[in-house]
């Protein structure tokens, strides 16, 4: 995990706690399994998730606007 900082504030070391473990995505899978979801809402999530995808890879690559 983070090793921590000596005279670090209590309120830093937290948010750089909840930062590792918000990269890890244990969070998401933990609220992911508290409730059932159906497998139809399943894969509508997971095809809009990979649209988002799809478009931010296809954003990324086109060249910039002009700025004037």
């Amino acid at each position: 995990m983070t090793i921590p900082k000596l005279n670090e504030p209590l309120e830093v070391a937290l948010r750089r706690f909840r930062r590792a473990i918000e990269t890890t995505g244990l969070i998401k899978e933990l609220r992911a399994r508290t409730a059932y979801e159906k497998p139809t809402a399943e894969r509508k999530r997971k095809k809009a998730a990979a649209v988002a995808r799809l478009r931010k890879q296809i954003k990324r690559s086109l060249p910039p606007r002009k700025q004037y």
